[in-house]
């Protein structure tokens, strides 16, 4: 990407800042379960791309599936809500969601390489989501 140039998240953003992603509610669609997070960027920067890398496991602990979702954009000092089918795949059939990685992080032209650091969960369902 021309003019993009990589910073790390505690110099963009400082040690105390942070994207809390709480997973709050599930819901059963046709075929799939709708996922609904809520997300509060604690830091002073807009984020233009932020997708993670999300892997669900089932009640017994299996992988169920995995996909990336684009949370972006974020508004600095904001709260969002962000919604995501999950297809194939009931509401009940996940036990547990992992955020394994942030496969993009970008605040305008800037990339940013630690960005998974910031990334805080939490969840209101009976579904734990962690990282």
């Amino acid at each position: 990407m021309a003019g993009a140039y990589l910073v790390s998240a505690s110099a963009a953003f400082g040690d105390e800042a942070s994207v809390r992603v709480e997973l709050n509610k599930l819901e059963a669609q046709e075929g799939a379960c709708q996922a609904f997070l809520v997300i509060e960027n604690q830091t002073e920067t807009p984020f233009d791309a932020l997708v993670m890398d999300l892997v669900m496991f089932d009640p017994d602990g299996v992988i169920g599936r995995r996909l990336a979702v684009n949370i972006a954009p974020l508004r600095a000092k904001r709260t969002s809500v962000k919604v995501f089918a999950v297809q194939g795949l009931a509401c009940e059939q996940i036990g547990r969601l992992l955020v394994n990685d942030v496969l993009e992080c970008r605040a305008g032209e800037a990339e940013i390489d630690t960005c998974f650091d910031l990334l805080e969960t939490a969840s209101r369902t009976s579904v734990d989501m962690i990282n």
